[in-house]
């Protein structure tokens, strides 16, 4: 009774989780026939919906496997990438309101409603639409693939001979590796070592093969992910999307809890964590190979603040909200959830280094989540597991990809059709979804590398998240200076070292660029991502550069840094840094030098920010026709005077009791998983 490697019994499971989600679908359908309805959800959501709409679509698969690889690789270290935004909930205090109050359907409405700029309205959507499809909804494809093939594995008699070769090659690789820590190797072996080592920076060698790792059974397992998800959305819009996560949160909830006591179980109870995996391991900042050092740290967390601002679902999630304190109830509770989950994960890490070492070591990190659910649940617990899997990619995806189709009719399709009316404006909106699942599907084919994926995601909305910063809080913004940020930016971070350079063989192939260090017994590679042998089997052919190249690496270099003499985690600090604070170096300058939008749209855009959100539409109604009539009705409010440029204003009593209640929650996350990490450790 078992179909691969899935009971019965789990195949019953995760078909009943598929139509329920259908069924859930159709219910909320009935109230999407207008543009708020579908995108927006009526503005209806109270704080439980809020709740779970922040959850969700803060809480998916792809931080739950790829915390557990970096976790993994890296030590405990690894969770900052994702943990980090434990210090950014405070914030959220302050931020999810703002985006209430602007009182907009997208952010691309923002850029045009803050400066009348219609072309950058456009430009951003533009943007954005393709770097959510590609990255965003992409890479929740290709983290639930991952997963799923490493729980359809290949039984021995069915591998190919290539498939045999990889895995023997492994293995033999990983016997190497063991060796040479206990005494040193051979000549001969050390040899074979090097190209092992080579042929695995080539991806060329495994720990297991999966039924899905053939094209068919990747673009199936694509397809038929896509159709479900697809169904719903296109059905019962956002309302749809917030029904789903009071569901698909308690299945993120189950599937973030169960690997742990099977794990435990697995490798002899808690005290073996500390006999297992080495000391360093444990350690929060730095430990590991290539751990996570503070800078690192400090880089991560800056470029994390800068670029929330920019993310398409902020509008969509906080102006679903029905007045401003579920708005920020629920960006904070939601989010607070995630962060246990995120250390639930970092715990997940840990059991795997304890149960993978040796000649047992993942071939991919990635595949981390999936072998150990594969190993160690059993029928009915791996059913439960991919429901919840599969539930809290669903979640992210379909809210990200409403926000695209919110983009693209407002911001796009509605200046080529402005006859359009609402019910037609929907109509071209479900049509949208087929189309971004359709990309979302093509790109996660050829994806392939999820931490390279996640380095990508802290960068991309860098430039749109500063410029959204200074449009909450700078009157002497410019709508010149927002171009020539997002347009250098874009140069800087994603379009030459992502897509131009890989392709330059002056490049790729420089001595000086393809440079690797030694660290941890292991070559590094310092301005590309990837740095292998053109030909693994001969020592003497030349070094070539893969994937990224760090062009802030190499910009620091010019002016004197040497990121050879960094460890990885300061190259990365480096990197991190540069990304985040020169985008706001570009926006001052250029707006000191530009010219200003007309002041009557800055007043009514700032004195909109002031008013805060009616208790019914009648009320509302009347507070924003009063501030249309007197915009600078609120400037008494201002922190640093009227007369100030900075917007920035003077807290009441419910923003300081929230924004203390918040540090103490964030402080308390932190201590309580420092603590039970030195109990883990058995210090």
């Amino acid at each position: 009774m078992l179909f691969g490697n899935l009971h019965w019994l789990d195949l019953v499971i995760v078909f009943a989780y598929f139509a329920t989600v259908i069924y859930l679908g159709r219910r909320a359908s009935h109230g999407s026939g207008n543009q708020e309805g579908f995108f927006l959800a009526g503005r209806s959501l109270g704080k439980v919906y809020q709740f779970f709409l922040n959850f969700g679509n803060a809480t998916d698969a792809n931080g739950a496997v790829s915390t557990s690889s970096l976790v993994y690789q890296k030590g405990v270290s690894g969770v900052w990438l994702s943990l980090q935004t434990l210090f950014m909930n405070p914030y959220y205090w302050f931020m999810n309101v703002w985006f209430r109050r602007v009182r907009l359907v997208t952010v691309a409405d923002l850029f045009e409603d803050r400066f009348g700029s219609r072309a950058l309205a456009r430009f951003y959507a533009v943007f954005q639409i393709v770097a959510t499809v590609i990255v965003i909804i992409g890479f929740g494809n290709l983290v639930g693939y991952k997963v799923t093939a490493s729980l359809l594995v290949k039984p021995e008699a069915s591998w190919t001979a290539d498939e045999r070769a990889s895995i023997e090659g492994y293995r033999e690789l990983k016997q190497l590796e063991t060796s040479a820590k206990a005494a040193p190797l051979a000549a001969p072996e050390a040899a074979r070592l090097d190209v092992l080592r080579e042929s695995n920076g080539r991806g060329e060698l495994r720990s297991y093969i999966s039924w899905l790792h053939s094209p068919f059974g990747k673009w199936a397992y694509y397809i038929g992910y896509t159709l479900i998800v697809g169904a719903y959305i296109v059905m019962g819009g956002l309302a749809a999307a917030a029904v789903n996560e009071a569901l698909q949160g308690v299945l993120i909830v189950i599937f973030s809890f169960i690997l742990i006591p099977f794990g435990l179980a697995a490798i002899g109870g808690w005290d073996q964590l500390g006999e297992r995996v080495p000391a360093e391991m444990f350690n929060l900042l730095g430990g590991g190979s290539g751990g996570v050092g503070g800078w690192e740290l400090a880089g991560i967390l800056l470029i994390s603040i800068v670029q929330i601002h920019g993310i398409i679902g902020n509008m969509s999630v906080s102006g679903s909200a029905k007045d401003e304190y579920a708005a920020r109830f629920g960006a904070v509770s939601g989010t607070y959830a995630k962060r246990i989950m995120i250390i639930l994960w970092a715990f997940c890490g840990l059991i795997a280094i304890a149960l993978y070492q040796g000649a047992a070591q993942l071939s991919d990190p990635d595949s981390t989540w999936g072998t150990m659910a594969l190993h160690l649940l059993k029928p009915g617990f791996l059913g439960l597991m991919m429901a919840g899997l599969l539930a809290a990619n669903m979640s992210t995806v379909a809210a990200q990809t409403m926000a695209v189709s919110a983009l693209f009719v407002r911001n796009l399709y509605k200046y080529v059709r402005p006859e359009t009316d609402d019910a037609g404006m929907v109509r071209v909106g479900r049509r949208a979804i087929v189309v971004i699942l359709a990309v979302g599907v093509y790109a996660a084919v050829n994806m392939d590398d999820v931490y390279s994926v996640v380095q990508l995601m802290l960068t991309v909305n860098v430039p749109f998240g500063a410029s959204v910063m200074l449009i909450f809080f700078w009157r002497r913004l410019t709508v010149s200076a927002v171009w020539a940020t997002v347009v250098v930016c874009a140069l800087l971070n994603i379009v030459f070292p992502s897509l131009i350079a890989p392709q330059i063989d002056a490049l790729t192939r420089h001595p000086a660029l393809t440079l690797r260090v030694e660290q941890d017994g292991r070559p590094m590679p310092v301005f590309f991502e990837a740095v292998a042998r053109e030909n693994p089997a001969d020592p003497a052919s030349p070094l070539v550069g893969r994937k990224r190249f760090h062009v802030e690496l190499w910009l620091l270099d010019r002016i004197g840094l040497d990121p050879a003499r960094l460890t990885a985690s300061g190259r990365n600090a480096a990197r991190f840094l540069f990304a985040g604070l020169i985008p706001f170096v570009i926006l001052i300058l250029v707006s000191r030098f530009t010219r200003q939008p007309p002041p009557g749209l800055t007043d009514r855009f700032f004195g909109k920010m002031k008013t805060p959100v009616g208790a019914t539409p009648e009320l509302e109604e009347a507070a924003v026709t009063a501030t249309l009539r007197d915009p600078h009705r609120f400037d008494d409010l201002k922190l640093l005077g009227r007369n100030s440029s900075w917007e920035f204003t003077r807290w009441d009593r419910l923003d300081a009791l929230g924004f203390v209640a918040c540090l103490g929650v964030s402080g308390g996350i932190l201590a309580g998983f420092w603590l039970l990490l030195r109990l883990a450790g058995g210090s």
